[in-house]
């Protein structure tokens, strides 16, 4: 077969299965274990994905914290005061459009749902009917359902943030003609339901880690072999390249 053994797909291509596979089997490597966060209700899942948009794990952690203190319930956070709700989630960034885009979500919820804001149903539903539902909410994009449905339902999709959206455009998975709306399809449909979750988490820490925006460090890089970009990358930089030691390439 074509795909049996992995190797770096030519421009244009996107990795075969067998590629895939092994892009997952380097990052589990060489990250460590690629569990996914732990578990949350659906609802609670969604307000985290709002506030983790442009900011990181510590500062939504933080926002979503101070959120809470201040609205302790549902209902009390959908009847906040716009600028009180702001004012509560600052440290998390961008607050004064996460505050009614959370609002809006909120209250366009409590009008479908009624005043128990309970979407434990999503529990039973199916994957298409959930990522529906949520993404006929204001402002819930194709990343937040994902996110819901990976994270909170345990359902196999693979959330496409800018990280991944980085990483999978230089590894390949995606064309430049491929927006971030439609990359969620792409992905889900390169990756194996066994591995969505786990390889959006390892494609994360790479994108944070190593496969940054600007200048990737390719040089430290578990999958450069594979990696289409990987080439142009380190010929502009060939003093990047280490001499190999005892047969194997050094690493900065």
């Amino acid at each position: 077969m074509s795909d049996e053994r992995p190797h770096r797909p030519r421009r244009g291509r996107q990795p075969s299965p067998a590629t895939v596979r092994e892009i997952y089997r380097r990052l589990r490597s060489a990250l460590g274990p690629l569990d996914p966060p732990r578990r949350l209700d659906p609802l609670e899942e969604l307000v985290v994905t709002v506030l983790s948009q442009n900011t990181s794990d510590v500062n939504r952690d933080r926002a979503y914290a101070a959120m809470r203190r201040r609205f302790p319930t549902w209902e009390a956070l959908a009847d906040a005061d716009p600028h009180e709700l702001a004012d509560a989630i600052r440290s998390g960034g961008l607050a004064n459009i996460k505050a009614p885009r959370l609002l809006a979500i909120l209250r366009e919820l409590r009008e479908r749902e009624g005043k128990s804001l309970d979407l434990s149903w999503m529990r039973r539903a199916s994957p298409g009917k959930v990522r529906e539902y949520l993404t006929s909410l204001p402002g819930v994009g194709p990343k937040t359902a994902a996110c819901v449905l990976a994270f909170s339902l345990g359902r196999a999709a693979l959330p496409v943030d800018t990280h991944v959206f980085r990483v999978a455009r230089r590894l390949g998975f995606l064309d430049q003609r491929t927006n971030a709306a439609r990359a969620h399809a792409v992905m889900e449909d390169a990756v194996s339901p066994a591995l969505r979750v786990r390889m959006h988490v390892g494609m994360i820490r790479l994108g944070r880690e190593i496969c940054r925006a600007g200048r990737p460090r390719c040089e430290v890089c578990p999958l450069q072999d594979l990696c289409p970009t990987s080439p142009s990358v380190l010929k502009e930089h060939p003093t990047l390249r280490r001499p190999r030691r005892n047969g194997r390439k050094g690493v900065a």
